[in-house]
């Protein structure tokens, strides 16, 4: 029986880097994302370049928990077992917490957490015959510290981080369970724009998808726990490891109050 990689996110640009490591490896693909005709698009691409390659696509809104049933239903009705997951999608929406909407708060908080929880209990329960299933999740540095004006974003990446941590201990010798903590990764115009504005530290911090997709594949196989991706991330996190929170705060706020990212509609 072929066992799948689930991959979310797959038509962003992250997503599509371990779209397209995997497809070179030869790995069947179940893919996913908000957009059916780009879905379409990229399974029409791969299946051109990897003619043999086993590629299923189903587009989901992983903050509806309808259409995550969806897409749930529609595996399990194909008998798809899991080798790994991969979730990748995500909210990285920045700006004050005051130009919020409730409708904001729900899509970032969903997409961030509440979906990840989701698809790594239906991976886990239809995961690999005989060999330990993958969860790979990419959480993000930004979690590492509360961050004025990535306050929300901060957080769900926060909780995903601590999730994992969990369960792995729960599911020791089962599966691995790893989440990575990349920074900035220069994908959309709106995220290249927010690590120029971040001067020589954003530039140095920031980290290729192709890089990133490689060095999180590297780290699940691992089995490790928490793998922070960047020599310049690592040395940021060694750095401010014993300053003050109240410091840190501080320069956060000063920091981050001068950048705003928003590109969810």
């Amino acid at each position: 029986m072929k066992e799948y990689t689930l991959i979310t996110g797959a038509c962003g640009g992250l997503g599509g880097a371990f779209v397209q490591l995997l497809a070179e490896r030869g790995e069947p693909l179940f893919l996913t994302g908000r957009s059916e005709p780009r879905l379409t698009a990229l399974s029409q691409s791969l299946k051109e370049r990897f003619p043999s390659l086993p590629v299923q696509i189903c587009a989901c809104d992983l903050t509806d928990e309808h259409s995550r049933a969806n897409m749930f239903a529609r595996s399990n009705a194909q008998g798809i077992r899991f080798r790994r997951l991969v979730y990748v999608a995500g909210a990285d929406i920045q700006k004050a917490f005051e130009k919020y909407t409730q409708e904001k708060i729900l899509l970032q908080t969903r997409v961030n957490f509440e979906g990840a929880v989701s698809c790594i209990k239906f991976a886990l329960e239809n995961g690999a015959q005989n060999r330990k299933t993958e969860i790979l999740a990419v959480g993000s540095v930004s979690g590492i510290y509360p961050m004025p004006y990535f306050a929300l974003y901060s957080a769900t990446k926060k909780a995903l981080n601590q999730f994992c941590a969990a369960l792995r201990a729960e599911y020791r010798g089962r599966a691995n369970i790893t989440c990575v903590l990349p920074g900035a990764i220069p994908t959309r115009a709106d995220v290249k724009e927010n690590i120029r504005a971040q001067g020589l530290w954003g530039r140095l911090a920031a980290k290729s998808p192709l890089s990133v997709a490689k060095a999180s594949l590297k780290a699940v196989q691992r089995n490790h726990r928490t793998v922070i991706i960047g020599f310049w991330n690592k040395l940021m996190r060694a750095c401010t490891a014993c300053i003050p929170l109240s410091f840190k705060l501080r320069a956060i706020a000063r920091r981050w109050s001068k950048t705003e990212k928003d590109a969810f509609s």
